[in-house]
This record gives C-alpha cells, structure tokens and sequence, in this order.
C-alpha cells in the first residue's frame, strides 16, 4: 500500500479479507491455539516457523492492527502493548540491561519521565535528561561510552516543545544508537519521524488513535533503517545467541527490519506480558479507520481556540505551535506542515488559583487525566499528572504551575469557545 494516500490506509491497511471472510478485523477472542503435532508446535517455540500458540506472545486480531499502524508509520515491523507505558518500556528494554544509559528529552510526558528516572534507574539503567532545545554541545556532552538509544516525543506532553527530530537523530547515529521517537501527539497523519531519520516510533493508542476514550494500548514501530550488526558491541541482545531460544541471533535470522520487533515480542513479552486484549484491539482498528478525519478537526478546531486565548486579555501566555511567532512555528511547519496537534497549553493571570477557579466553571469541557480523544478535556498537569516532580523538575519539563493543558475535541469549535468564554468571565 506504499502508493495510497494515508485516508486510505487508515481504512484499508492490515488486514485485506479474501473470499467469504469477514469484512471487519475478526476478534480471535482466544488464548490458545491448536495444532495437529506437537511437531507443528515446536517449530513455533523454536521461531522457525510464524504462527500463534498464546495470546500472551501474539494475536492474529492484534497483529492486523499493528500490521496497519505500521504501514501508517511507513515501517518494517510493528507490535501493539497493553498501554502506552508499556511501549515506552519495551523500547528501551530491548535495547538495554543494566550498567546501560540513554539520552532522553527532558519535556517528555511526566509518566515517562517517572518511568525512566525512578523505575527504570532501579534497574540498574540510568538516563541523562537533556531539554530539546539544548545547544549541540550540550546534546554532545549527555552522550557516555553506555549510551544505547536517545529518547524524544515528536510534540511534548504537556510543554508542547517541538523536537528537531533531524538534528537527534543526527546526534543519536554519530554515537551508533538509535532515535526512538514517540509520536502520539502527531500521529503518522500530521508526522512521519521515520522520513526524519527516527529509527524506531511509539504510541500511546490511547491517545488520537483510539479517539474515543474507550481502550488504553500502546504500540512500537521499527523502521527497519538502524544497522543492529554496524554497532554489534552496543547491542548483544540482538547481535549475540539468545540461549533462551536455542542460540537464536535476532539480528542474523531475521534481519535489519525484523530483529528489534521479534526480539519485543519472543522475548519481552514472553516474559512481561503486556499484551492488549483482543477486544482493545478491535475497538482499536475502529478508532484507526477515522483517524485521518478526526485530525484534521482537531487541528482546525484547536488553531482557532489557540487564536481566541492568544487575544483574550486574561491570559498570560499560549503555546500552540500553530500560532505564528511561537517559538515552534517554523520547526512545526517543517515537520508537521499539515497542523499538529489538537492540544493547547495556556496559563491564565492569576496562576495556579485562576486556573483552578477557570477549571471549575466549564460546563461542556471535562477535567481529566485524558487528552487527545473527541471530547475536549482539561487538565492542571502540575496538581495531577505532574505532581510527583519537583518544583526544578517542572521547570525543566516546560510545565509551570499555571500550566492549563486543553485537549480541544472535535466539538463545533464556536460551542467550545463560548464554553471557554463564559469559564474566563467568572475569573
């Protein structure tokens, strides 16, 4: 499907039903599968043959999602997670044991942050956090003989920082590691990191590509570009036997465009289990078939939001990088000349106290965790998804504490305006 337009592949791409089979991504609704020997079985055990025995590794219903998201992504391999979590997880523990470091963006989403800082440091894998606008020589300095991947968000969570995607991943190839990019925010509609030179894509399906606030899910994407056996010092667990499947080599067997995602799904999830339901998975593909459509209306809707706070005289400041003279006008432009994203991030005069009294008298837009679906949400990240960093860890995060991020919907934009009109007027 290399030469059809994304509308189409968000309708067509993944699954193609021959003859008499079902229209719809069937819902294989099953955690085992049978075979007639255990001969048959073996061969998939060994990785010598592609098939299903347990849900926990593989799904056929999750492998045609997938198979689509990575067609958007213009990918080699894909595989779809539990959340978006777990994406993030799987990424970097692919890559990475313990003694290992990775360089990461210091705006991404504040669950990362946690993730990488907390959790994953007891693991014995450390990481540097560098802010993306950070000077050459301040990206070149977070490097260390360890460094195994850099880590970035297309559009940050909530700081709404653009990332450079050609000069990390420029910095990330000159140091023999990849650039994993998490693209939620963009999606493969509005940005591509792969055409950027990104090495390996993530999600949060939560987000835009559920759209309907209805399955939590994450999914990887693997360009197929990044040279594993180039670099075969930095990458043992893809360029050396694997004594868990009989001395399998990921990176020999099945290639420079297979080895990472086999090696996520034989051997992470084997072990880990984040696996999405066959169910998610469907409702998934539902929310995939009008993602093109619903972007579309996002960004329009949010650049006129965006456009009426900007002129409002009870607000402070506004961050959407459709707005010209942000600071990421021409970087979004580059990247993303379709829009970016449906979400806004603003502050009101009076700070955190006029945020919350602001936040209290919507009437249509909901105070919630989510973001990114049809429905405009709000939320103060620094009283909620934020409030386990530090005052210095905000600032680093572009997240003050007058920080109101607005996820806009796809609502009539004049109703969602008045909504926001009549909220300011009791400020």
């Amino acid at each position: 499907m290399k030469d059809l337009h994304i509308e189409t592949k968000c309708i067509q791409a993944g699954y193609m039903p021959k003859n008499g089979e079902s229209r719809l991504i069937p819902i294989v609704q099953s955690t085992t599968f049978k075979y007639d020997t255990s001969e048959e079985m073996g061969k998939l055990f060994d990785l010598e043959a592609s098939g299903y025995f347990y849900t926990r590794l593989q799904n056929p219903t999750s492998d045609y999602v997938a198979a689509k998201i990575c067609e958007l992504e213009g990918g080699t391999a894909a595989m779809l997670t539990s959340s978006g979590q777990a994406a993030s997880f799987y990424s970097i523990f692919n890559l990475c044991q313990a003694g290992d470091h990775v360089v990461a963006s210091a705006t991404i989403y504040g669950g990362t942050y946690n993730l990488f800082a907390v959790t994953m440091k007891k693991m014995g894998i450390s990481f540097t956090f560098v802010h993306p606008d950070c000077s050459d020589e301040e990206l070149e300095a977070a490097f260390q003989p360890n460094t195994k991947a850099v880590f970035g968000e297309t559009i940050a969570n909530p700081a709404l920082v653009v990332l450079d995607i050609e000069r990390f991943a420029k910095a990330a190839h000159a140091h023999g590691v990849p650039l994993i990019v998490d693209n939620t925010f963009a999606t493969p509609v509005n940005c591509r990191p792969f055409e950027w030179g990104a090495d390996i894509v993530i999600h949060s399906t939560t987000k835009y590509m559920d759209g309907h606030d209805a399955t939590v899910g994450g999914c990887i994407v693997d360009s197929g570009n990044f040279d594993w056996m180039a670099h075969k010092e930095k990458f043992p667990g893809l360029t050396t036997p694997d004594d868990s499947y009989h001395g399998i080599t990921y990176a020999e067997k099945f290639g420079q465009g297979g080895a990472y995602i086999t090696k996520a799904t034989a051997q992470l999830m084997r072990d880990l289990g984040s696996t999405p339901a066959p169910m998610n998975a469907f409702l998934l593909n539902l929310g995939l078939e009008t993602l093109a459509l619903r972007v579309e209306r996002h960004c329009q809707n949010a650049q006129k939001v965006a456009e009426y706070l900007n002129a409002h005289e009870k607000i402070a400041w506004v961050n959407y990088a459709g707005l010209e003279g942000n600071k990421y006008y021409e970087r979004a432009k580059k990247y993303m000349p379709n829009g970016t994203c449906g979400v806004i991030s603003f502050g009101i005069k009076g700070g955190r106290t006029a945020a919350e009294k602001f936040m209290s008298r919507l009437e249509r837009a909901i105070i919630a965790t989510h973001v990114a679906d049809a429905r405009t949400c709000i939320l103060h990240p620094a009283s909620s998804t934020h409030r386990q960093m530090t005052d210095e860890e905000l600032v680093a995060a572009g997240v003050g504490p007058d920080l109101v991020r607005l996820s806009v919907g796809i609502e009539n934009a004049e109703d969602i305006i008045a909504d926001v009109a009549q909220a300011l007027a009791s400020v």
